[in-house]
């Protein structure tokens, strides 16, 4: 019988499935398109569940790290939430976090193939055959079951003609690797709101920064149109009136606010994870916190189902639980960037909102949207008991 699980794409998500999987002794092969690591930061956070997840096998990766205690999970210009040590993030840039998990993986055995690239794929009863394309050759891998785990594009999402519901992007937005000077910006973060847009600024280590501009007035151009460091310069001054003197730019990227869901995350023996089953507006490092916490509720189910012992409907209910998550995602994202702009007829919505953050009850409502700490899944057998459903935290 064939226990492999081929998993497309070898960013945190996947490897973090990897990892999952091999901790219970099953096959894993990972395709990633590209050939090597992307060495940049699109995410600066690692939220506590994540964190908690991460001790629960014994990787205390972040408790060292910095925490941006001051951090407001993207409500910006409102009165501060009244933040404790359940929600507060830890400091990790995602490529950072994407190495750990990459050395995770492969020690625990991962077959790893960059430069590999998933182009067809059909499913039989004897699983899923796999079509892969290097740079040399086209050849097939046989699995037991096939995870998209590669991105808001997904070519496995497509080849399994799953649908992805959702909107457009409205907004443009910009983030770039900057070297500034410390006289031009302060350590720590810098964002603001604007009529036309935000621009965020925060530093990542001596002299490097990481800065983003979002336009809410032009649209998103299209994909193959190049990003230039003189129209990013361009954007942020005609935003915010800021003259960035920018010396070198290591990466820049377009980015946008896009919302589409996975009409299902599973479809026979090809699952979704990640950015391939949710995309929304890039706030508090929920895309990535999100994928992990996918990548944990798919492992264990799916090596269940493969070793053998999983009841039935468990590998099922990874949709059932996981899909009103990224739902909810995507609508915390979507009222989020609905308090943004236009900013002249949303203030009054924003004072009022700013004003009920500073009751207990809905900052911390409005925290656990924003960290996942709150998700409950539904257990109709124990559904009385407040515990009933929630994640069993880890405290240190």
């Amino acid at each position: 019988m064939n226990r492999t699980v081929v998993i497309a794409g070898a960013g945190p998500v996947g490897l973090m499935l990897a990892g999952e999987l091999r901790l219970a002794g099953v096959p894993v092969v990972v395709l990633e398109r590209l050939i090597e690591r992307v060495g940049w930061a699109r995410s600066l956070f690692v939220q506590n569940r994540s964190v908690e997840v991460l001790r629960q096998r014994g990787l205390d990766w972040f408790g060292d790290s910095p925490r941006w205690v001051n951090y407001n999970f993207g409500f910006l210009n409102l009165r501060r939430l009244k933040n404790d040590r359940d929600f507060v993030p830890f400091y990790a840039p995602q490529h950072k976090f994407e190495e750990l998990l990459e050395e995770r993986a492969v020690k625990l055995g991962t077959d790893l193939r960059r430069g590999h690239e998933v182009v067809a794929l059909e499913q039989d009863d004897s699983g899923v055959r796999v079509q892969v394309r290097t740079a040399e050759e086209t050849y097939e891998l046989q699995a037991a079951y096939l995870v998209g785990c590669d991105g808001g594009r997904s070519a496995v999402r497509k080849l399994a003609g799953i649908d992805f519901p959702g909107t457009d992007s409205t907004v443009s937005g910009i983030t770039a690797w900057v070297t500034l000077t410390e006289e031009q910006f302060p350590k720590g973060v810098f964002a603001d709101i604007y009529p036309t847009g935000i621009v965020s600024i925060a530093q990542l280590e001596p002299g490097m920064y990481r800065a983003t501009s979002i336009d809410f007035e032009t649209p998103l151009p299209p994909r193959d149109v190049p990003v230039t460091v003189e129209e990013f310069k361009e954007r942020i001054h005609a935003i915010s009136g800021i003259d960035m003197k920018i010396d070198q730019v290591p990466w820049i990227s377009r980015f946008g606010n896009a919302t589409r869901l996975a009409a299902q995350y599973r479809q026979g023996g090809v699952l979704l994870a990640g950015d391939a089953a949710h995309i929304h507006f890039a706030s508090a490092a929920q895309g990535l916190n999100t994928g992990i916490q996918d990548a944990v509720n798919l492992g264990w189910k799916l090596a269940a189902e493969i070793n053998g012992w999983a009841p039935p409907g468990l590998l099922d209910s990874y949709h059932t639980e996981r899909h009103p998550v990224g739902r909810r995602v995507c609508m915390f994202s979507q009222a989020q960037v609905a308090l943004y702009h236009p900013l002249d007829r949303v203030g009054p919505l924003r004072e009022l909102l700013g004003g009920l953050l500073q009751l207990e009850d809905v900052s911390r409502q409005m925290l656990g949207l924003a960290t996942g700490v709150d998700i409950h899944y539904e257990m109709p057998s124990a559904a009385n008991h407040p515990w009933s459903g929630a994640a069993s935290p880890t405290r240190t």
